[in-house]
């Protein structure tokens, strides 16, 4: 029987467990030029005993940030310090991934430089506010992308990525889910358009395939991954029609089971008969972050694994507060309690982190 706890080959590496750290932005990088920093080397370093590190979301380009002091891998200067932090958990024995993270319409004019404003697939905005230096700010009517700046996005996605690879990094995850940019393509109530980027499922996907394809193209589909998540409302994503969910996740997996991808990753939402369709349709390793709600992904997860709904599984919260954790779920515990209070690195330049369990 398989177990959380066995080796498994991603990507041309050999994992040592089948847990993965989700990805968690923590605006962290206050380095200059929207740069990693050594507490971020530190925090990641940490953790490198998940069989997957996954990185809080890196903006691929300067107009993909949408919240404050967060990373990119855009610029030499990017590319450079975020070697200290694939370094380190290399040192530990770790392997990571990129998180490629465009928030789209998710964002401010305030956090961008030169007039810029949130871009995003319609002219829609989301309800809402986001937080920046001065306070929560109502979001703003994104600028419309046309053809070529769609195209141009998708360069900058694999331009990231090359980035990402030239920085250490094992690889890269996209982020298509929880309401950002992939994501906003593939929902009707963000995505409005009447072009061959929007109005039917074949439309609504075509971006995130293609966004797949080039970073899989520029550094290899054993190198990249994409992480999804069906039906969730984060960011006023409206997927509510059942069968149109199923219809538009379906044609999605279907576009990207060509490319060989190294996994495809699902944040669950409620729907969980979904997550089993998905799951039968991806013929590679599947990644699932279970639907836990109001928990966090825990001990009781690790059947999973062993009754074949997931290949691995992602931990969110309780890695924050647990830097050990595979160690920690191995032995039942006892797990720190997440701090709501830093959940999203509000503590300001510090940080607090949890005791290891001693050797």
């Amino acid at each position: 029987m398989t177990t959380a706890f066995d080796p498994i080959e991603l990507g041309g590496k050999r994992l040592a467990n089948r847990m993965a750290m989700a990805p968690m932005t923590r605006s962290r990088a206050y380095g200059p030029g929207a740069s990693a920093t050594e507490l971020m080397a530190a925090y990641y370093a940490q953790r490198a005993s998940a069989g997957l590190v996954i990185t809080e979301g890196v903006q691929p380009s300067v107009v993909g940030q949408g919240y404050p002091d967060t990373p990119g891998l855009h610029s030499a200067e990017q590319v450079a310090a975020w070697r200290q932090v694939t370094d380190a958990v290399h040192r530990e024995g770790g392997v990571i991934f990129a998180q490629l993270m465009h928030t789209g319409r998710i964002g401010h004019p305030s956090l961008l430089p030169d007039g810029l404003i949130p871009v995003g697939p319609s002219a829609v905005a989301a309800k809402g506010q986001v937080y920046t230096h001065q306070g929560p700010q109502d979001f703003v009517t994104p600028k419309e992308l046309e053809h070529d700046e769609i195209m141009r996005t998708i360069a900058d996605f694999a331009d990231a990525a090359r980035n990402a690879i030239a920085a250490g990094f094992d690889g890269v995850e996209l982020h298509g889910a929880n309401g950002y940019l992939i994501h906003q393509f593939l929902a009707p109530n963000a995505n409005q358009r009447t072009d061959a980027w929007g109005g039917d499922v074949a439309g609504r996907v075509r971006f995130a395939v293609e966004v797949t394809a080039a970073v899989a193209e520029a550094i290899g589909a054993h190198r990249t991954g994409i992480r999804i998540s069906p039906g969730t409302p984060f960011n006023d994503i409206a997927e509510t029609d059942p069968a149109d969910l199923e219809q538009t996740y379906t044609a999605l997996v279907a576009g990207l089971a060509p490319l060989d991808l190294a996994y495809l990753h699902v944040l669950e939402g409620p729907d969980q008969s979904l997550t089993g369709r998905l799951r039968k349709d991806w013929p590679g390793t599947f990644v699932l972050n279970p639907f836990t709600h109001p928990e966090p992904t825990g001990h009781d997860s690790l059947g999973l694994i062993e009754n074949g709904a997931a290949d691995m599984l992602a931990f969110g919260a309780l890695f924050l507060a647990n830097p050990d954790l595979p160690r920690r779920l191995a032995s039942g515990g006892p797990y720190n309690e997440p701090d709501r209070a830093t959940f999203y690195g509000g503590d300001e330049r510090g940080y607090t982190d949890y005791p290891a369990l001693p050797a």
